[in-house]
């Protein structure tokens, strides 16, 4: 009989007999999980499938069938006797051979023997041996004739094993065969059945855990089988393979700039580096450090690519350039699609490329929600990009070089990282530098080397050039630290801290204006700011009626609302259909498929707002979008209104524009006060200004004494508040306000009083 022995590793497994440093076999238990494990499982069960057996569940026990050819082949004599067993043996499984049976025999005796020392009667030893042979005879005939052989047989089991199936199963590990015992749910169970374990030995790694729920043997017939269609779609394997970052130092960009051939020594691999750097180490000399280390790379005759901020969608043109099919699995996908990766000049390099496409998007065929359809969109958008950037980084290519990508900012979604994570599989240097702390970058890849420096520093543009190069003083950047711990979470705020702001209109009593009118945004409710865009409370209303018939109390109370930054409004209408516009020729370019086309507004002679600030710029054309979209203007998308829309808020007057170059997100804002006194419909142009201005964050107030409907009539929703004040009166005259007294003697009402204290 053969002797239990020791692994010393896990490929011991698959030595043969001859080859083992101790003739003997193996008889594991697996309680614990890692991916080593995983890998030593799939490749133990393809080993007991060609030579050996595979138990998914328990032995069935003999049926009525099984006992009665067994009674009828072998009868029910029992003697516990060796020859007895062997002379059985020899009758019951006749392919076996003298050594096999004989070896066989000792063993069932030594089982036997054990239990009618631990107690059992003869009938009970009759039944255990009747079982084992039934057991021979329809599970393990297929391998009780390979025993002593060369190729050891190998049994997995997976589950809890029962006492008499341990018995037999010792009783063929102990004949010739190595064991495996797949016990998810630990060690438990069969302690009970060997409680000092000296059947079996654990197979103990560090760092185990739990088998994941999914793992079973059902699980790895399927992973077989994945890994069999992999190696047809793979076809043939390019002859050198990547070594990523196991050759560095940690140093990070000096690592990069190592000598291509310094770095190891095995023909079969390139070595190359992906690479995470966060936050700066100085910031005095970062960006200097920055410039001379891509000069340096390009002064040694690399290829260099240089991403910044995020990289751009493929285009329409570039997705037009993929060949594609319809597609009915992820494999057959893959197979079409990696076809239009060509690279003439170097077959090598094609078939590198092939293979990292197909890893990367097999690795993203594995996540829990992708399907066929996004699985696509993630190919094509490597191949437009790999299309895009090969010229750059691989002109000229050959073994061993290694080109160089640099992304400034970290990838901002899943297809940028995707695609940094296919450059690092073939012949390029990866660094990702995140030197701003803020900012996140989503890659995440085992082979992921990251460094991290305490300092931070916004820097949007790679220095390419020396002219590019802006370096700060220390006075510079402690002032910067200081603006950080100044105006971060603090309710201060620097000035035009923000550059994106949405307007959120308040609900008041027609009191509160007075009293909000000239209150910076920061202390009105509902102010907050959250992700760098401010949340701005604004007032958007109209009030009618002169309260109690008063008119100097009333010309009075809105000249005290005249403050700074305050267009008012007399005339009315206030803008004209008829008057001259050069943005109306226009308005079919700058407006298409229900977008505004912000690029070609910009770039347009007849645009008037490029003296703005960036921010305020965009603040404007991202607002128009929101007016045209929210159908806010009756007719939009129904008679042509947008496009009055468009022309209108491109052509704002010289006052507004100004007052929109100055407005502070987190500050007073501007303010608009209309007093329509007269019968005189708002026109069209009116409506959509003011409802822009609110949008854009200005107070909007309409004064209209008669009660009568005006600015609502364009809007297709009620977006103001109406406060109902007093008396409705007709045909007043707007008086000039310099002349109005700021005071009215007129008693006020509780509710002033009220307020008033408040202020």
């Amino acid at each position: 009989m053969f002797e239990h022995k020791k692994i010393q590793g896990l490929e011991d497994f698959f030595a043969e007999l001859q080859n083992r440093r101790e003739r003997g076999v193996y008889f594991y238990r697996i309680n614990g999980y890692n991916e080593k494990i995983q890998e030593f499982v799939v490749r133990y069960y393809q080993a007991a499938r060609q030579s050996g057996v595979v138990i998914e569940g328990k032995i069935p026990n003999p049926d009525e069938k099984n006992l009665a050819y067994y009674g009828e082949i072998m009868g029910m004599e029992f003697t516990m006797s060796l020859g007895f067993l062997t002379a059985s043996l020899g009758k019951w499984l006749p392919r076996m051979n003298s050594y096999q049976r004989e070896t066989v025999a000792a063993s069932i005796y030594d089982s036997l023997d054990s239990m009618r020392k631990a107690g059992k009667n003869e009938n009970m030893l009759k039944n255990a041996y009747i079982k084992f042979m039934c057991w021979l005879y329809y599970k393990f005939e297929r391998i009780v004739s390979q025993l002593g052989q060369n190729q050891v047989p190998k049994i997995l089991y997976e589950g809890e094993i029962s006492n008499y199936e341990l018995m037999l199963i010792s009783i063929l590990s102990n004949a010739g065969c190595d064991v495996i015992l797949l016990q998810y749910r630990g060690d438990q169970s069969y302690r009970k059945l060997d409680p000092q374990a000296k059947l079996s030995e654990e197979l103990a790694f560090p760092g185990l855990t739990a088998f994941p729920e999914s793992f079973n043997l059902k699980w790895i017939i399927m992973e077989i089988q994945r890994q069999q269609n992999n190696e047809r779609l793979y076809g043939i394997l390019p002859e050198s393979r990547n070594c990523t970052n196991a050759w560095i130092q940690g140093k990070g960009f000096s690592d990069i700039q190592t000598d291509i051939r310094s770095r190891g020594e095995d023909p079969r691999l390139f070595y190359n580096s992906l690479i995470r750097i966060s936050g700066v180490e100085d910031k005095l000399t970062y960006q200097n450090e920055l410039y001379q280390f891509q000069l340096e790379l390009k002064n040694s005759g690399r290829r260099l690519l240089i991403l910044e901020g995020a990289i751009a969608k493929p285009s329409t043109d570039e997705i037009a350039g993929i060949h594609r099919k319809t597609y009915s699995s992820p494999e057959q996908m893959m197979a079409d699609l990696a076809g239009n990766i060509q690279y003439t000049a170097s077959l090598e390099l094609q078939r590198l490329m092939h293979k990292a496409f197909l890893d990367i998007l097999l690795e993203e065929a594995r996540e829990p929600d992708i399907n066929l359809n996004r699985l696509t969109n993630k190919a094509v958008y490597l191949l437009c990009w790999l299309k895009r950037y090969q010229a750059e980084l691989f002109s000229n290519w050959k073994l061993p070089q290694v080109s160089c990508c640099i992304y400034l900012g970290g990838c901002k979604d899943e297809n940028e990282a995707m695609f940094l994570r296919f450059l690092a599989r073939l012949p390029i240097d990866v660094l990702i530098l995140v030197p701003n702390q803020n900012a996140s970058c989503v890659l995440e890849d085992p082979a992921l080397y990251e460094i991290h420096h305490p300092g931070s520093l916004n820097v949007t543009r790679y220095p390419k050039e020396s002219g590019e190069l802006k370096l700060g003083t220390a006075a510079y950047h402690a002032e910067r630290e200081l603006d950080t711990l100044m105006y971060q979470d603090s309710g201060i705020y620097r000035n035009q801290q923000y550059a994106k702001a949405v307007s959120v209109t308040l609900n008041t009593m027609y009191e509160e204006i007075a009293i909000l009118w000239d209150q910076e945004l920061k202390y009105r409710p509902n102010f907050s700011t959250l992700n760098d865009i401010v949340n701005m409370p604004v007032i958007f209303a109209k009030v009618s009626g002169v309260k109690d018939g008063n008119l100097s109390r009333y010309w009075s109370g809105i000249k005290k609302l005249l403050v700074g930054d305050t267009l008012l409004i007399k005339q009315v209408p206030y803008l004209n259909p008829m008057d001259h516009n050069p943005i109306k020729a226009h308005v079919t370019e700058f407006f298409k498929n229900g977008k505004v086309q912000k690029a070609r507004i910009r770039a347009h002679p007849d645009y008037q707002y490029g003296v703005l600030r960036d921010e305020i710029q965009e603040h404007i054309l991202q607002k128009l979008q929101i007016l045209i979209d929210q159908k806010i203007i009756r007719g939009t998308f129904e008679n042509g209104t947008e496009y009055t829309i468009v022309a209108t808020v491109l052509n704002l007057n010289k006052e507004i524009v100004r007052l929109l170059q100055k407005f502070d997100f987190t500050k007073k804002n501007p303010k608009v006060i209309y007093i329509n006194p007269t019968e005189k419909p708002i026109s069209l142009e009116d409506s959509i200004v003011t409802a822009f201005l609110n949008l854009v964050g200005f107070d909007v107030v309409f004064f209209v004494p008669t009660g009568y409907q005006s600015i609502e009539q364009h809007f297709k929703n009620k977006l103001m508040e109406e406060h109902q004040i007093g008396e409705y009166l007709y045909d007043l005259q707007v008086p000039d306000f310099t002349s109005v007294s700021s005071n009215s003697s007129t008693r006020q009402s509780w509710r002033e009083r009220i307020f008033k204290r408040g202020t």
